[in-house]
């Protein structure tokens, strides 16, 4: 790997570039040998070196993992023709680059990882890469500018892909994914978010879906109360933020919550400044009366706050539960009486699963010298039995003998 990190002194930020080319040419001259895998890494250089030559005698020395994280600052720089002939590639990764239009490129026909992130490239060229690159199952895209324009990604046995961008700006054709990452970024006045019934049509294996913002609206109407047919494939949900006063984005992540019938795991993370929001009627155990999760054994709530809503939303995952094996709830700073208050909730809800364990982390607790006064608080056959331990996790929540928990 050349990193500017590697030779750049400290106290000297000057002639980085010079610098640099020495360094390539030293490479160029002295080495014997292919190599089959070379990173490039020079986000913080004013401008790019002209590294066209180093690129022309990697495409003939059997490079097969190539990445290329360029600056950040300036013009971005266009890759010299010579990478499109890298006939060994099987990973390839390039950042803040331009891939000019190449129309004898036929594809890298080993290539099994691509990554492209702030890379500026025509729609229908990254089209055309994608698809006739025919061994990709890994793909990861994002796009920091404002587009207009449909992406259409096409790959037969594409298995993960990672997009971050506008997501109607993306149509993912006949894909059977089973790892999908999506992080909506709204570049424009009017970009909106995406059919949550529409999306999700697309997908029939997919196991694991990560969701960075809820990218999701209802389209005409009201958000439906679940997707038009059930996900029985997925497995594992992860809903990077959310924010629990907006009834929309609650409403989109308990439609998903509903139709993936087979949910082993979830992890939410909760995004609000609102301590004072309201109880949501969609939150309310009533409002699931034709569901169980019968499946669901581990959840993991990160950034809680104690709001009404979030407490609705423990009740209803530990009543709706019967197979829960373990609730961890990693909480903002709270006060020692907000996590009195907090905690005596816990203690009081129902649980469908026998074996259903409740741990509180309070590992940011704002005044650590109390810690050894807050103790552990366990609970066996509905009772609790406060054991006074200097650790800063509450085991609130297991109806069976419970053992010390580790963090």
């Amino acid at each position: 790997m050349v990193s500017h990190t590697n030779w750049k002194p400290e106290e000297d930020l000057t002639d980085l570039t010079s610098n640099f080319r020495k360094i390539i040419d030293h490479i160029l001259a002295f080495h014997f040998g292919p190599i089959t895998k070379f990173t490039l890494r020079i986000p913080y250089f004013d401008i790019c070196p002209i590294i066209d030559d180093f690129i022309h005698f990697l495409s003939r020395n059997g490079i097969q993992h190539l990445v290329l994280r360029l600056p950040i600052r300036g013009k971005p720089y266009e890759l010299p023709s010579s990478l499109f002939t890298c006939s060994q590639l099987r990973h390839l990764t390039l950042q803040n680059c331009v891939i000019p239009h190449q129309p004898a490129f036929k594809g890298f026909d080993r290539l099994i990882s691509l990554e492209l992130r702030d890379v500026t490239i025509s729609c229908e060229l990254l089209e055309r890469f994608v698809s006739h690159c025919l061994l990709v199952e890994q793909f990861v895209l994002q796009i920091s500018g404002a587009s207009r324009n449909i992406i259409k990604i096409s790959a037969p046995i594409l298995r993960s892909n990672d997009y971050t961008g506008n997501l109607r700006c993306v149509c993912l054709k006949t894909i059977p994914l089973e790892k999908l990452s999506l992080s909506h970024r709204e570049y424009y006045l009017g970009a909106g978010k995406c059919n949550i019934a529409k999306f999700f049509e697309l997908f029939s294996v997919l196991e694991h879906l990560h969701l960075n913002d809820m990218p999701f609206a209802a389209g005409v109407g009201e958000v439906p109360t679940r997707l038009s047919h059930d996900l029985y494939c997925v497995k594992h949900l992860s809903i990077s933020s959310i924010d629990l006063s907006d009834s929309d984005e609650v409403s989109c992540a308990l439609c998903l919550i509903r139709s993936f019938p087979n949910l082993q795991s979830m992890e939410i993370k909760v995004e609000s400044d609102d301590n004072h929001v309201p109880p949501l009627k969609s939150l309310e155990v009533e409002h699931f009366s034709d569901v169980t999760f019968n499946h669901l054994r581990e959840v993991k709530l990160i950034q809680t706050n104690g709001t009404i809503p979030e407490i609705q939303l423990v009740k209803l995952l530990l009543t709706k539960s019967p197979e829960l094996e373990r609730m961890l709830i990693v909480p903002c700073l709270v006060e020692e009486f907000a996590t009195a208050h907090i905690l005596a909730e816990l203690i009081r809800f129902q649980r469908a699963s026998p074996n259903a364990e409740v741990v509180y982390n309070l590992d940011k607790h704002p005044n650590p010298q109390n810690q050894e006064n807050l103790g552990k608080t366990k609970m066996k056959s509905g009772k609790s039995h406060p054991e006074e331990e200097e650790e800063d996790e509450y085991d609130v929540g297991s109806n069976r003998d419970a053992t010390p928990s580790s963090k």
